[in-house]
């Protein structure tokens, strides 16, 4: 199995919930396998296609999707094919043939050709090792991109009952989960489900002032990397891609009321990266495999939490740094009710939609650490204090607001209850386009020692808390309550956030070293080909290739995704580059992680527990270790070079007390192992 890992896809090791998904499969069994965009999950049914007899026959929603995973098969010396409306009737019979001859491995196939009265009699021609069924949450009502023709899967158990199933997804609350497991009638499946959270990921929630110039700081920043931008209709998708045209950045549209052919070529020009970025609809992301999407940004509130973790998912794909941002407005929540009104008849469905809203909005409002809100909407704890999230990156005092919710409660009664909170702040601020008959009111210009942006921000959370509440449908208003007369006749304190200004940290950005050679040779040579860069080598390759200059094929076949058919067939130009970049200044071949003596599974697992911010007892639990045991797997993991974040494990007040002994030469009142952990970890 290892000999193949490294002959056809590049890797020197699996990640522990891949093996444990492998060996299961291998073993015959049905498999339910449930982990985040970007943990591999494609390699949990392909590796084991090469290994199983027969031919895997792998359900997959979308052409593109289809196309892209054969493509990266074939380029990595596997005999891969599709079956789809793509094709001519007389590709398709080539096809058919090519498998009946036992020539392919994988067959890739939409659901709709499974409904289809002369597909299942061929299938039946063929020996079939194992049935995939990738993005399974299509199959329920409760998911939130239900595909009708997934329900028909049930057919699969009818038809081949010895014939082994995997189900696949990164998104799948516990309702959906079941329904999964139901319609395709699994067997007793081997249940792997790894933690939800993305920590690769940061997540910034922005007030949606400015927004386009909040967009326009950001990717001037991050000009030389991918990302999409998710709006919420097509007016406003076309408007932002044309503006930022303008503005001198790559940006292309991507939403239902393209031809087909737009939104296709759309969509290439962003996978081989002519364009760097995509402004879409929701419409656009579920057949998109590109690894190094740097950003995704949420102009418009999304429908719910399952939706933006999925979108979010499409971010770094590859695990290198990436961000989440959304520019949230209770406007935007009431035109998406506005809509739903409009769009859902049903009136359970509609209930549905408003309250998986509402707990978006609950989100989006929010002081708590966003990971731990969305990882318990998964139904999995987190400590919180990601120092990923704007929430933990800035944390925010709370303050004594009595004063400023009266002024707010004030100027809603003398304006009569008829407005938002974008002209209440104007009328506190005394800003443009306060009626005359207001300026003459008492609260005008009282709330001189805050900006708009900040009244607006005390309001919106006046309203999370129930001080005030809002009516109306795309324009809200504000309407005092019992709550705001009890706070105004003095009967109640108000607590509110202290204000902040937040910003957005900048990922360090590469220098156009080696690197960016590398990235353009690896873009003409993917031109040449007609494939997106990322299936010649994906960025990770790059960084390691200029990060360790291998300066020969048996070096530059230790990189990360560079197997025995890429070395063969792009390994010469790319080593070509190196050399003489090194030769140029003098740089010698430095030693890859290779070399690095490969870590046991159950170290690598106590490596994943720490990383994911459980504590030394909460780790010790789960492998049924002791905690010395544990503390010497981090000293290992230390001495072999390892990323390893020791702050849920020796707290950092701990670590300084410990370090300032060692300074000034007395002993640390730490026990011997957390010791040796701090001294390692630099």
């Amino acid at each position: 199995m290892n000999d193949i890992l490294r002959k056809h896809f590049g890797f020197s090791s699996l990640y522990p919930e891949q093996s444990a998904v492998i060996s299961d499969v291998l073993a015959g069994r049905d498999v339910f396998v449930l982990m985040p965009t970007g943990s591999g999950k494609s390699l949990c049914y392909q590796l084991p296609a090469l290994l199983r007899e027969g031919i895997t026959v792998v359900v997959s929603p979308l052409i593109a999707l289809m196309k892209d995973q054969v493509d990266s098969l074939r380029m990595n010396g596997i005999s891969a094919a599709f079956i789809n409306s793509s094709l001519s009737e007389r590709e398709i019979e080539e096809e058919k043939l090519e498998i009946l001859r036992g020539k392919k491995k994988l067959l890739y196939v939409a659901p709709e050709r499974l409904s289809s009265s002369d597909f299942i009699p061929f299938l039946k021609m063929v020996k079939i090792g194992l049935f995939a069924v990738d993005e399974a949450h299509c199959i329920s009502e409760w998911g939130h991109e239900f595909r009708p023709d997934y329900r028909n899967l049930r057919v699969l158990r009818d038809t081949f009952p010895e014939v082994p199933i995997i189900a696949l997804t990164a998104t799948a609350v516990s309702r959906v989960q079941d329904d999964i497991v139901s319609t395709l009638r699994l067997r007793e499946p081997a249940v792997h489900k790894t933690s939800f959270n993305r920590d690769n990921l940061t997540y910034y929630i922005r007030p949606k002032e400015n927004a386009f110039e909040q967009l326009v700081e950001y990717m001037n920043a991050h000009r030389d990397e991918s990302g999409i931008i998710y709006c919420l209709g097509k007016k406003e998708t076309e408007s932002i891609a044309s503006k930022l045209g303008k503005e001198g950045f790559k940006a292309l549209p991507y939403h239902a009321g393209l031809s087909d052919f737009e939104r296709e070529n759309n969509q290439d020009l962003f996978k081989r990266d002519d364009v760097q970025t995509i402004v879409a609809t929701i419409a656009f992301g579920m057949g998109i495999d590109k690894p190094n999407v740097r950003y995704v940004i949420h102009y418009d509130v999304p429908k719910s939490i399952e939706g933006y973790y999925q979108e979010t998912g499409r971010a770094g794909r590859d695990r290198l740094p990436s961000d989440c941002i959304l520019f949230f407005s209770r406007g935007d929540a009431w035109k998406l009710k506005s809509m739903m009104d409009k769009s859902i008849h049903n009136p359970k469905k509609r209930k549905l939609a408003y309250a998986k809203l509402d707990e978006m909005l609950e989100y989006c409002e929010s002081n708590v650490c966003r990971r731990k809100l969305v990882l318990g909407y998964f139904g999995e704890s987190f400590g919180g204090g990601c120092g990923k999230c704007d929430n933990c990156l800035t944390p925010k005092e709370s303050m004594d607001a009595t004063v400023v919710a009266k002024k707010i409660f004030q100027c809603i009664y003398e304006t009569g209850q008829s407005f938002g909170a974008g002209y209440i702040a104007s009328v506190l601020t005394a800003g443009k386009g306060v009626r005359p008959h207001h300026a003459m009111k008492k609260s005008f210009g009282s709330g001189t020692g805050y900006t708009q942006k900040q009244w607006i921000s005390f309001i919106r959370e006046l309203a999370a808390s129930g001080f005030v509440t809002t009516t109306g449908g795309e324009y809200p208003v504000l309407k005092l309550n019992e709550k705001s007369t009890d706070v105004l006749y003095g009967k109640e304190r108000v607590l509110l956030m202290k204000p902040v200004e937040s910003r957005i940290a900048v990922h360090e950005v590469i220098e156009p070293g080696l690197f960016g050679i590398l990235r353009a040779l690896r873009k003409a040579m993917a031109d040449a080909e007609g494939v997106p860069p990322y299936m010649i080598f994906p960025d990770r390759s790059l960084k390691e290739m200029s990060s360790y200059y291998p300066q020969s094929l048996s070096s530059l076949k230790n990189v990360h995704g560079v197997g025995e058919a890429k070395l063969k067939r792009y390994g010469p130009a790319f080593l070509k580059k190196i050399r003489e970049y090194c030769t140029e200044r003098g740089i010698a071949e430095r030693p890859s992680r290779s070399s690095v003596p490969t870590l046991a599974a159950n170290y690598l697992e106590t490596l994943e527990l720490v990383n994911s911010g459980l504590s030394l007892s909460e780790i010790a639990a789960k492998r049924s270790l002791s905690e010395k045991e544990v503390l010497f797997h981090i000293e290992s993991l230390l001495v072999l070079g390892r990323d390893v974040n020791i702050d849920n494990i020796v707290t950092k007040e701990r670590q300084s007390a410990i370090r300032d002994a060692l300074r000034s030469g007395a002993k640390p009142v730490a026990s011997p192992e957390e010791i040796r952990i701090v001294k390692m970890k630099k």
